[in-house]
């Protein structure tokens, strides 16, 4: 099985920074998309940022110049370095990684448990 556990949610006030990981772990032959996604209260879950294995991030327009996401395939860890935050922005995030367990089996989607972000006076 396939785990995947995000960290470095919080509370942070407008214009602050926060820096999310998500490592994964289990049975992991390659990872090919990691991403990040958020939901807010009412709201359908967003992209905000994926990249492939080999780099050539893509990003939600309302994230761009604000969001850097980056990976660490030795660690099987991508990360979600957050600038310039917005009340909007508040929102619970989640991990998404494109997993192949053995060379022979399609790719699955996983996903994290999600962190909380608030951004808040």
């Amino acid at each position: 099985q396939v785990q995947l556990v995000e960290s470095g949610g919080g509370l942070v006030q407008p214009g602050g920074s926060l820096r999310l990981s998500c490592a994964a772990s289990g049975s992991i032959f390659s990872i090919n998309d990691m991403g990040w996604y958020r939901q807010a209260p009412g709201k359908q879950r967003e992209l905000v940022a994926v990249i492939p294995k080999g780099g050539g991030a893509k990003y939600a327009d309302s994230m761009k110049g604000r969001f850097t996401i980056s990976r660490d395939n030795t660690k099987n860890t991508v990360y979600l370095q957050m600038n310039s935050l917005k009340p909007e922005d508040t929102a619970v995030y989640y991990c998404n990684a494109a997993v192949r367990i053995t060379w022979y089996q399609p790719e699955h989607d996983y996903w994290g448990q999600g962190t909380q972000v608030t951004v808040s006076s």
